[in-house]
């Protein structure tokens, strides 16, 4: 066989020669040296791209040192988000960042650890035969909760010859904000019902039945509202829904949004009816990555069986030659998240679990006793008093605390959250100090404890919250609890009155380029849904 010499070094240094591959003899004078690269003297991209590239690793040293500025988190006390996994689940959710939940045909293996996970989740949530799907966070899970309700009502009324146009939902007004999303943004008229003190400051379940009729499509029931960590009675709610249906024959469904209490309740409150052992309970959501204890991004809904999610929601595709179900308000999601959830399930277990939402509890009952020995402080969280008793008006010893942790008496069903406020005492002492100059002092030494008002028709009342994750150890309870006293005190001993203001109003103007409307109420105090 014959062959012709080619020189294809000569060939390419020709085409490099060409005006089309002009750009090749151009240097780009982009090094690696983080602190010798341009960006070491002028400003960083913000705004538009960059006309040249940069090197790896200058531009990732320079974004690190930036981020270096925010806050650390495990003293981000507002936040119910988990922020820590061992390094195994680091490693594993690294070596599956590339992989995409959507794509079954590729990812068969972790398919089957998906399909596992809803598994150990309808086990845990007492379902046979329940059907469900992972998603970004319980925020979409609530909303494909909500709409799967909706379909069924309207499905309902057509049946029966009714009108299916004007579907209303019934929660409390303490609902975070992706259960009055849903209402907004899927055109059902949400009844909001007031929450009081005899309430809990969650859903009354009387007055949330009297706002029922034949429209409602179901009541959203919060266990672990986000302002005191109350669970809402979801067995009591059920049993007031059994009896309109007897009364006036509307069956009326329930979903559970237990974002936080998900991963708590079935731990530490195992006897506590409130999942699918209620057969109203059409559906639940939860954050995996709240006590659930992996990293945000992984949320779950759930529904007792394939007869309460609607065929019509469920969509059939061929996505890269295979044909997969799919159920979700986003497509293409990671999958790495959902594989750190599985990891935690067979790390931990039932044992470690238990271990570590019992260990959140204790600190929390610790931190609210502490709060209220010191006599600055009333707690309006109810999860360190004895099962049945609620108010701050009514102190919890320490003899009961200690009786408590040791498992002798029975505490209120409740997420580790403490929500407090200034005492009536120390108000009526100090009538000069702000509540929220607490919080303001306690950023001062890295703490962010939120201060915020109570859902509307209480919203006089302003509380500060804590979230006890499994990070915030009994050590750090101590800390903060003297960081909070030195703050008080701090605030007494002023002469005047420290003004908040100048600190939590002060603007920003590139942030407030990036809002729709920046033109607020400056006369409102603390308001917005908690979440």
């Amino acid at each position: 066989m014959l062959h012709k010499h080619v020189d294809t070094e000569d060939m390419i240094r020709l085409a490099k020669m060409s005006s089309v591959c002009s750009h090749f003899v151009k240097p780009h004078n982009v090094h690696t040296l983080a602190y010798g690269s341009r960006y070491a003297t002028e400003d960083i991209p913000k705004y538009k791209l960059p006309e040249k590239s940069a090197g790896a690793q200058a531009t990732y040293q320079l974004i690190h040192d930036e981020l270096e500025l925010d806050g650390r988190p495990n003293m981000n006390l507002a936040s119910f988000v988990h922020t820590w996994m061992e390094p195994e689940a680091d490693k594993l959710i690294m070596e599956n960042i590339g992989k995409n939940l959507s794509d079954q045909d590729e990812y068969p293996a972790t398919m089957r650890i998906h399909a596992r996970c809803i598994s150990i989740i309808g086990d845990m949530w007492k379902a046979k035969g329940a059907i469900g799907t992972s998603t970004v966070g319980s925020s979409e899970a609530v909303l494909l909760g909500g709409l799967a309700m909706k379909k069924r009502w309207q499905a309902k009324m057509k049946a029966l010859g009714k009108d299916a146009s004007c579907p209303n939902i019934v929660m409390g007004n303490n609902a975070q904000v992706a259960l009055e999303k849903f209402a907004r943004y899927f055109d059902v008229e949400c009844r909001l019902i007031p929450v009081t003190a005899e309430s809990h400051y969650c859903l009354d379940i009387h007055k949330a039945a009297e706002a029922c009729d034949e429209n409602t499509i179901g009541v959203f029931v919060i266990l672990g509202s986000t302002y005191t960590g109350h669970f809402e009675d979801v067995e009591g709610m059920s049993k007031e829904l059994d009896r309109i249906q007897a009364e006036k024959g509307w069956d009326i469904s329930i979903h559970v949004d237990a974002a936080s209490g998900g991963f708590v309740a079935p731990f530490a409150f195992p006897k506590l009816k409130w999942s699918f052992d209620l057969p109203r309970v059409q559906s639940i959501n939860t954050s995996g990555h709240k006590y659930g204890l992996a990293y945000a991004g992984i949320g779950w809904v759930l529904w007792r069986s394939e007869e309460y999610l609607p065929k019509e929601l469920v969509f059939t595709l061929t996505y890269l030659g295979a044909e997969e179900q799919t159920f979700t308000l986003n497509f293409s999601r990671p999958a790495c998240f959902m594989i750190g959830q599985y990891f935690n399930f067979v790390r931990l277990g039932k044992q470690g679990y238990t271990s570590i939402v019992q260990n959140d509890l204790d600190n929390a009952r610790v931190l609210s006793i502490a709060l209220e020995e010191s006599t600055y402080f009333d707690v309006l969280s109810d999860v360190h008093r004895t099962k049945g008793v609620f108010g701050y008006g009514k102190k919890s010893g320490l003899d009961s605390i200690k009786g408590t942790i040791a498992g002798v008496m029975d505490s209120n069903p409740a997420l580790p959250v403490v929500a407090f406020k200034l005492s009536d005492q120390f108000k009526t002492e100090n009538p000069h100090v702000k509540q929220a100059a607490v919080s303001t002092l306690l950023r001062t030494r890295g703490w962010i404890v939120p201060n915020y008002a109570l859902p509307p028709a209480m919203d006089k009342i302003e509380i500060l919250r804590i979230v006890v994750r499994e990070s915030f150890s009994q050590e750090l309870v101590g800390t903060v609890v003297a960081d909070l006293i030195w703050a008080a005190e701090t605030l007494a001993a002023s002469e005047s009155e420290f003004d908040v203001d100048i600190f939590v109003r002060k603007r920003d103007p590139v942030a407030d380029a990036h809002k729709l409307d920046p033109h607020e109420d400056h006369n409102r105090g603390p308001v917005g849904r908690q979440c």
